[in-house]
């Protein structure tokens, strides 16, 4: 794998690894080193293409399969992620997310718990099973992947946006929570991420991105995993309870 090494020896779960995201989150670790166990509910077949790619190129990789508004299954899948990493578990990024289009006014109350539960529940969930093992352990960080709509809503994505904001809020919490057993809690937020098609698909919102950057570009994957990388490394040994923007100066541009 190539890399400088930066978590050498770590064992990383990057949940909703079979997404864009996920994969290039999930990619990067591999080439600093990491063992990863990729996690997926229903993209099996990328999270496996990655992991494959990933172990033939030196990495270590294992797909798991976990559904993340069950509470259980959070502990469950944390658990099986550490006893394949021998017992240890020292990272651990909750990327896993949905974004669904719903206006507030014809908006159900199960649209709203089933954003939520994913969402914010799971992170919940996952980061109360990891820290347990990483206080067992010597310590670790937590990784959310949030958004820029924590900040900056967006028409018709109210359930979206205050479930990121509420992700944002969950990790300076559990910052200071956990912080005595060693544990570290930051979020990502990007911004818009390309992904294949989405040029097709929405034109117009990639041009006025585009126009937005400071760098005229859209977001790629492995640019939200060399934040992450960042945050687990110990390059980052004294961050704990920052929202990192990963959004190409976008939130930089005068609204006014």
């Amino acid at each position: 794998m190539s890399g400088r090494g930066l978590l050498q020896g770590q064992v990383a779960l990057v949940t909703g690894a079979g997404g864009g995201i996920g994969r290039g989150i999930a990619e990067r670790f591999a080439e600093e080193g990491a063992a990863v166990a990729l996690h997926c509910r229903t993209s099996v077949e990328s999270a496996r293409d990655t992991a494959d790619r990933i172990r033939a190129a030196g990495g270590e990789a294992v797909v798991l399969h976990a559904d993340l508004t069950d509470e259980d299954a959070c502990h469950r899948l944390v658990a099986e992620a550490a006893e394949w990493g021998g017992g240890r578990l020292t990272a651990l990024v909750n990327n896993a997310g949905v974004q669904p289009v719903q206006e507030l006014a014809g908006m159900t109350a199960a649209e709203w718990r089933t954003v939520v539960d994913t969402n914010l529940t799971g992170v919940f969930a996952c980061t109360q099973a990891a820290a347990r093992l990483m206080r067992d352990g010597d310590g670790g960080t937590v990784t959310h992947i949030a958004s820029v709509e924590a900040r900056s809503p967006a028409p018709a994505h109210a359930h979206y946006c205050a479930s990121k904001a509420a992700v944002v809020m969950h990790a300076r919490s559990a910052a200071q929570e956990y912080g005595p057993w060693g544990v570290r809690v930051n979020t990502v937020s990007p911004g818009l991420i390309d992904r294949e098609g989405l040029a097709d698909a929405w034109p117009e919102g990639v041009r006025r991105w585009q126009q937005a950057s400071a760098v005229g570009r859209l977001g790629r994957p492995e640019d939200v995993g060399d934040a992450c990388v960042f945050l687990a490394s110990p390059l980052a040994s004294w961050i704990t309870g920052h929202d990192l923007l990963v959004d190409g100066g976008a939130s930089a541009r005068p609204t006014w």
